[in-house]
């Protein structure tokens, strides 16, 4: 029997590679194979030392680079996402591994299998709930906080590498600090220097410099990424030359084991799983709503699609993979995608390619790592972590959006004062906050006619013609049990407020919803203007708002008082109460000139 085509959908949305592994072409392969060897460059310094910022052996971050991608590659819908040890993912999993509750289980290697372990199974559950769309949850200002908080956090754990210090517990002792700096190691300092002024130079030096030679673009690209590699291999040459791990003293990563990881479930058998839940949750979010806010710059760069849900399932499969090969919990790596994607990349056999490289230089080249400084590895964070500091970004955000501002201020003195899980918590709260304080205070404008025209607008910003007796109200905003009582409110202040009006018309243009706590507070104010001997009027509702209505009591609640189409029309039947239009704001006859 021949499968069925919705088997076959079915199918494709679960492995992507099945819909343009079909059409994959030679010319295809070949820009894969340059960004892959180009990316693999990037893979090995990353690698080591991403794991060495979340404390854990080197071996942990190259054996993340290897099968997690192979499996992303199949299941993921990004064609450039470049998945691996990520530079947040490392820092949430050194501060998870140095909480006192987790330090106090021991084998920080297995706490870190488990990390990978519960942050797949998280993901996973996720997919299966649907919760693709929670990556809107988080708002882009706390992201942005977030992330310079957290890049500042590694920028102060790598400043001491690079000068061969150990980490600072001085406070706010100014003289500790002064004794701490005269503790310099002068050749760990050298090394570190010589990296930051190497990797400085392959930046935009070097690529203006090949520009005007007329180099080809995917070349600059190609030379310009080799300067991670080109610095570990000097710097890692000087120190053996000169044998300064011994003579001294300068801290290298020391023995990586040869070969291939076997596949062991040591995370499975074990009570710390509780304990680290919660970390492995925030460490689950993160990389999920980073590898995505990723894959989604590049894909819209080619007019591609990302299916948020099925990046669950990617992820969550391959954070299960890393557990399963010794590997630390792995996301999308910013410039790592870059480089594949600046790099020509055109699928996911360009990661495919850069993981068997790296691969073969775990089985034969792994003791070459050995002497590779820790300074150099610094320097490579630190080039790598600078950018996502954006504290520009909040001053033009605080300049947009008071409620952004503040909750972006929020999430970045958070993460740097309370710790990383407290401050994404915090922006996440703050924003949800902000949020509900906009919804429960709608805008509400009193609006009125062009002249000449059948255009209603605010009579704070517009030229409008207006009416004694009637009064147009139009609310932005879904009426809800939230906003109800704010609208009210204004509702019956406006109507005091022009005492000879007779019809207050609601425009409801911008209303798609109204619940049930909303509808009971709007039918005993329709009594309460009655009262007053004011009818309230709807005018220009949406199709499903009117559904819900006739489905209630309210039409009955309502008469007198009529629905409209257009507002236009409400002011023409209703023009037998209407004197002289007249300027709303000196309650004179029309003047020609701008309100507000």
């Amino acid at each position: 029997m021949l499968p069925s085509k919705s088997n076959n959908l079915c199918l494709k949305q679960l492995f992507p590679i099945a819909c343009w592994l079909k059409s994959y072409t030679r010319q295809e392969f070949n820009s894969d194979l340059f960004a892959g060897i180009i990316t693999a460059i990037l893979l090995v310094p990353q690698g080591i030392a991403y794991s060495i910022l979340a404390g854990l052996p080197p071996q942990l971050g190259l054996y993340a680079s290897i099968l997690p991608p192979v499996l992303y590659a199949v299941l993921g819908t990004s064609r450039t996402l470049s998945v691996g040890p990520a530079s947040i993912a490392a820092i949430m999993i050194a501060g998870a591994l140095t909480a006192p509750e987790v330090s106090m289980l021991g084998n920080p290697v297995q706490s870190a299998l488990i990390l990978s372990a519960e942050s797949g199974f998280i993901m996973l559950v996720m997919a299966l709930l649907r919760m693709g769309g929670l990556v809107s949850f988080i708002s882009h200002p706390v992201l942005t906080g977030f992330t310079s908080g957290a890049s500042l956090l590694i920028i102060g754990n790598q400043l001491p590498l690079l000068f061969g210090l150990k980490t600072p517990s001085c406070g706010i002792d100014v003289a500790c600090y002064g004794s701490l700096l005269q503790s310099v190691n002068i050749a760990t300092l050298s090394i570190g220097l010589s990296a930051l002024a190497l990797l400085l130079l392959f930046g935009k030096p070097l690529i203006f410099t090949l520009k005007n030679i007329g180099m080809k673009p995917a070349l600059i690209t190609a030379i310009s990424k080799c300067g991670p590699l080109l610095t570990i291999a000097l710097t890692t040459l000087a120190v053996s030359y000169l044998n300064w791990p011994e003579q001294r003293h300068v801290a290298v990563v020391g023995q990586v084991p040869s070969g291939l990881p076997a596949l062991n479930f040591i995370f499975a058998s074990t009570e710390k799983w509780r304990t680290l839940l919660p970390y492995s949750g925030f460490i689950a979010l993160i990389a999920y709503v980073e590898s995505v806010a990723i894959a989604k710059v590049t894909a819209n760069f080619r007019g591609e699609k990302i299916a948020p849900n099925q990046e669950l399932i990617a992820l969550g499969v391959a954070n299960l993979a890393a557990a399963l090969s010794g590997g630390m919990p792995v996301a999308g790596g910013f410039s790592r995608t870059m480089v594949n994607f600046s790099a020509g990349a055109r699928s996911q056999v360009a990661m495919l390619i850069a993981a068997a490289i790296l691969a073969l230089a775990v089985i034969f080249f792994s003791p070459w790592f050995e002497n590779i400084p820790k300074a150099a590895l610094a320097a490579i964070i630190l080039i790598a972590i600078t950018p996502l500091v954006k504290l520009k970004n909040i001053v033009s955000t605080w300049r947009y959006d008071f409620g952004d501002g503040m909750a972006e201020t929020a999430t970045l003195l958070g993460v740097l004062i309370y710790g990383i899980e407290e401050g994404i918590t915090l922006g996440i709260i703050l924003t949800l906050i902000c949020h509900l304080r906009k919804t429960s205070h709608p805008h509400i404008a009193v609006v009125g006619r062009i002249p000449g025209t059948e255009h209603y607008r605010n009579i704070k910003r517009h030229q409008v013609e207006t009416w004694p007796h009637l009064l147009l109200l139009r609310i932005d905003e879904s009426i809800t049990f939230a906003n109800i009582d704010y609208i009210e409110e204004f509702i019956s202040t406006e109507a005091e407020r022009h005492s000879e009006v007779k019809h207050i018309v609601l425009i409801f243009t911008s209303i798609s919803d109204i619940d049930s706590t909303a509808l009971e507070v709007l039918e005993n104010l329709i009594q309460t203007l009655q009262a007053s001997n004011i009818t309230l009027h709807i005018s220009e509702a949406k199709g499903p708002v009117l559904d819900k209505l006739e489905r209630s009591d309210f039409l009955k609640h309502l008469k007198p008082g009529k629905i409209f189409f257009h507002t236009e029309s409400a002011v023409k039947e209703l023009s037998i109460y209407i004197d002289t239009p007249v300027d709303k704001a000196t309650q004179s006859p029309l003047q020609r000139e701008r309100v507000g």
